[in-house]
């Protein structure tokens, strides 16, 4: 950063404790990447704030000497949305993590954006609160609302974007607004929860997040249900929702998953297409639920069926699911993963996924399909040598392809992991004339583009 890095880190000096500034080259390194197969990139100073006081004299600091600044949880996301390729400040929320404040009556809790999922579960547990989003990884508050996450509940709950009734951010010129309120609903006014929620670090810096939280149901049932063919299971999703049957979570696994699932998780599954399903509810209702359920399953040829009311049984059911991935990483070592990520209307479901298993058959990577196919969002597991071009090369070609499929019929690029640099080239592609608009939004609350710059709109600057 030459003589002007300098005096940043002078001034910098001025608004944090040397301990809380570091350019050591281990913090540097824990900074410059993510979960994804996407090249790594240091930063030049990682920050670690406690207030938004702080936060706020940080990005004044840096708008003033136009150094760019990202936002950094846990460093899970999937599509590069925090590597900082053009390098400048970090920073770090992991100090900013307490939970400020849970109103069991509202079903409100406020919290800082360093509060991770399992921490919340733990701290809500005892006002027999839950939050609903549930996307795997033990991911940070501000980061799941950054990406929009969503995962294995969204097909009941909703998704983040669902959940945030208001957020405290941090603007450009280091302004601090609220987007929301406790409300339940508003028509005042322009949605800017809904315009923050997804933009990843390129809107400003969010320091509290006030999200909507759910009384833990009175019982919990968990079922896998295995199917001859992937049109089988798909079909039998469908017809379930259409049944208007109040799933809770219901989760496609293909038979190349639930092979690598068995051999890191010690199960002993069929190894053949399987919807992983649940319900909550009451006791009365869940029964009807799951007997209807289990009819449509039935006339869908399903060959094996099993469910689990107890919670060890539910919690080793749903740890398998959560732990594909990283069966597929632990059954090829050194190599990494890319995760396509495309969500279409329920109805071009069963096509879309048979799309999908045909490109990454003709590929020869390794690879399965998992997917929140409630909702018609679904992932293709590809491992892939990244210093293989022929890999890349490949893993980009399927994703290309499952891509224009999903745009073709009125999908998405990305259903829950977020723009970053791998979508970026899908945005004009998707969003047409509103793509131009979300530029203009853009320039008009990040002129100097100094939050996240190279991320959503990196490819049509």
């Amino acid at each position: 950063m030459g003589e002007l890095g300098l005096i940043f880190m002078n001034e910098l000096k001025q608004i944090l404790p040397s301990d809380r500034i570091s350019d050591n080259a281990t913090i540097l390194e824990q900074h410059s990447t993510d979960e994804s197969y996407h090249a790594p990139a240091l930063p030049n100073t990682v920050v670690f704030p406690k207030t938004t006081t702080e936060v706020s004299r940080v990005v004044k600091l840096a708008a003033k000497v136009n150094v760019p600044v990202v936002s950094f949880g846990l460093g899970t996301s999937l599509e590069g949305s925090v590597i900082p390729y053009q390098g400048g400040i970090m920073i770090d929320f992991s100090l900013m993590n307490q939970v400020l404040e849970v109103r069991p009556d509202d079903f409100l809790v406020k919290v800082q954006p360093g509060v991770t999922r399992k921490q919340l579960e733990k701290e809500l547990k005892t006002y027999g609160l839950f939050f609903s989003v549930d996307p795997g990884a033990d991911a940070t508050l501000g980061g799941m609302a950054a990406t929009n996450a969503s995962g294995t509940t969204s097909v009941k709950y909703g998704v983040m974007r669902d959940q945030v009734r208001d957020l405290q951010v941090v603007l450009a010129d280091g302004s601090v607004i609220h987007t929301g309120n406790m409300a339940a609903k508003s028509s005042s006014g322009l949605h800017l929860n809904g315009l923050f929620i997804g933009s990843e670090g390129t809107l400003g810096c969010f320091t509290e997040l006030t999200l909507k939280v759910h009384g833990i149901p009175e019982k919990v049932v968990a079922g896998r249900a295995a199917f001859t063919t992937l049109d089988n299971a798909v079909e039998a999703v469908i017809h379930i929702l259409q049944a208007g049957i109040p799933v809770a979570r219901v989760e496609l696994v293909d038979a190349p998953s639930i092979k690598q699932i068995n051999l890191f998780s010690d199960t002993y599954y069929l190894e053949v297409p399987t919807i992983f399903i649940e319900f909550h509810g009451n006791e009365a209702g869940l029964q009807e639920d799951v007997d209807f359920t289990t009819e449509i399953l039935q006339e869908h040829q399903c060959q094996d069926l099993a469910f689990e009311a107890n919670t060890a049984g539910r919690n080793q059911l749903w740890e398998a699911r959560h732990q594909t991935a990283y069966a597929f990483l632990h059954h090829y070592p050194g190599k990494k993963q890319m995760v396509t990520d495309v969500c279409v209307p329920i109805s071009q479901l069963a096509n879309a996924i048979k799309h999908g298993r045909d490109a990454v058959e003709a590929s020869a990577l390794p690879g399965g399909i998992v997917g929140h196919v409630g909702d018609g969002n679904y992932h293709i597991l590809m491992m892939i040598d990244p210093q293989n071009p022929e890999d890349i090369a490949k893993a980009n070609e399927v994703n290309e392809q499952i891509v224009s499929y999903a745009l073709s019929c009125g999908g998405t690029c990305t259903g829950e992991h977020g723009v970053g640099v791998g979508k970026a080239k899908y945005q004009l592609a998707e969003h047409g004339a509103a793509f131009e608009v979300m530029k203009r939004i853009k320039d008009s609350l990040d002129p100097q583009h100094i939050f996240n710059p190279g991320k959503i709109f990196a490819l049509t600057d």
